[in-house]
């Protein structure tokens, strides 16, 4: 099993780079076009379970604004063989102190590459970052 080929890890990072940029521009066309169309694709977001895609694209529609602008603080990619590949970053929401974590789960298809699975979540106040009580 071959893991981690640079030319691949560098077309999953500008793939992921890219939907980071769909993402802050709510590029609701773009970012449908990075998720596999299909009922077998997954979201768990930071307070919702969508299954397939339609689901997902929804979602997007109806959420105002778009997501929360983000920074990425970490990306690793682990890519396997020429057809798999996991994207995993730690991002921070603008005015907050919390830490984000989105997991890609991507698939090399007919249509190019797609994200069949992602996962996202915001971890817990650390007790050093939340505000002192008064």
């Amino acid at each position: 099993m071959m893991f981690n080929t640079p030319a691949l890890v560098a077309e999953i990072a500008a793939l992921s780079d890219a939907y980071e940029k769909a993402l802050g521009e709510n590029d609701l066309s773009a970012l449908d076009a990075f998720f596999y169309d299909g009922a077998e694709t997954v979201r768990y977001g930071v307070g919702e379970n969508l299954y397939g895609a339609e689901e997902i694209a929804a979602f997007r529609r109806a959420r105002s604004g778009g997501s929360p602008p983000r920074r990425v603080l970490r990306r690793a990619i682990t890519t396997w063989e020429e057809t798999s590949a996991v994207v995993s970053l730690e991002f921070q929401r603008e005015g907050s102190s919390r830490i984000g974590r989105q997991m890609q789960t991507w698939v090399l298809t007919e249509q190019g590459w797609k994200i069949i699975a992602a996962h996202v979540s915001l971890m817990a106040e650390r007790p050093e970052t939340s505000s002192p009580a008064a």
